[in-house]
């Protein structure tokens, strides 16, 4: 999937206005239209220009975009990488403009079919006796990462979150602010956290929105993670795989002790019981055996290899029929 430059697109510089985009975008959609340009390309030059629109003209895509962008050029072969969101702070609008559109897969990588993570609205408006109006504040919503560790015994954290805004001249910029986050035991990933009255303030004498925390684990170097359960791959020696043994083996929760058991074969799961992510029904850890032979770096290890060759009458291909 290749990047796309959604201001080489509509022909603007990346410190454009709000308003210096939407006058590049009218004068290429006449320019482009379909249903008037004699251009061979205009069709798709139309649909192009109206995906960078989509993204440029809403500050929260375009803050998004922009934090992501920075480092690719157009056509670079592109992955967006794990939590690239992550402490981005938005409300959720979804769509400005046709659900239906067919925006590349480079956008929906991004923002999805169904707009940037739509949330949960605008809230509801009512009026008071005395005939003010009031509205309940919008919902906001995050994603934030945080160590699988902590979803093991709970943690109070400091979470940043940035939030694009218009200032007076029509340039979208990010307002940081920080929040000190209760991390509860046992979360999972995607589960959210709810802080009541942290959205957008409410208007008149509604209370302000609430913001919703997307929970999303960080890579870890040596752990993966499948809802409670935890997975993790074990290194074993060839002759602790072949004769048995007990070895240790670090968990979230602390180093245990493991019984291999004799023959064991590389790809073999463990299952740990109860010990992978807290819940009223806990999570297992699964650790997965891989084979690691030692290298042949010395004369003396060669010859440890040659006589196994010779002594062993072992062919590890022979289910193969070759």
């Amino acid at each position: 999937m290749d990047f796309k430059d959604y201001y080489e697109i509509m022909g603007v510089n990346k410190d454009a206005s709000q308003d210096e985009i939407k006058r590049a975008y009218r004068k290429l959609a006449r320019k482009y239209h379909p249903d008037v340009s004699k251009e061979a390309d205009a069709e798709a030059r139309f649909k192009e220009i109206g995906e960078a629109y989509e993204v440029l003209k809403d500050p929260e895509k375009r803050a998004a975009y922009d934090q992501l962008g920075s480092n690719w050029k157009a056509g670079q072969d592109f992955n967006p990488p794990p939590g690239w969101d992550a402490g981005f702070e938005f409300s959720g609008g979804g769509f400005t403009g046709s659900d239906n559109a067919d925006y590349s897969d480079f956008f929906e990588s991004l923002f999805g079919r169904g707009g940037f993570a739509a949330g949960a609205g605008a809230g509801r408006s009512y009026r008071t006796g005395g005939g003010g109006f009031n509205m309940r504040g919008q919902d906001h919503h995050a994603k934030i990462l945080i160590d699988l560790e902590d979803a093991y015994t709970g943690a109070s954290r400091a979470i940043t979150l940035q939030a694009p805004e218009m200032d007076a001249s029509g340039h979208v910029v990010n307002r940081t602010r920080t929040l000190n986050v209760k991390i509860p035991k046992g979360v999972k990933q995607g589960q959210r956290i709810r802080l009541s009255g942290q959205g957008a303030p409410g208007m008149g004498e509604a209370p302000a929105g609430d913001l919703y925390l997307e929970v999303e684990f960080k890579p870890h170097s040596i752990y993966r993670v499948d809802g409670h359960d935890v997975y993790l791959d074990l290194p074993l020696a060839p002759w602790e795989a072949a004769l048995g043994a007990k070895v240790k083996v670090p968990t979230p929760s602390g180093a245990l002790e493991v019984k291999i058991a004799k023959g064991t074969q590389a790809g073999r799961k463990m299952r740990l019981k109860g010990k992978g992510i807290p819940a009223t029904t806990p999570g297992d850890l699964y650790v997965v055996a891989q084979v690691v032979l030692p290298e042949a770096d010395t004369p003396e290890k060669e010859e440890l290899y040659r006589k196994m060759e010779h002594s062993m009458s072992f062919n590890p291909r022979s289910k193969l029929g070759v």
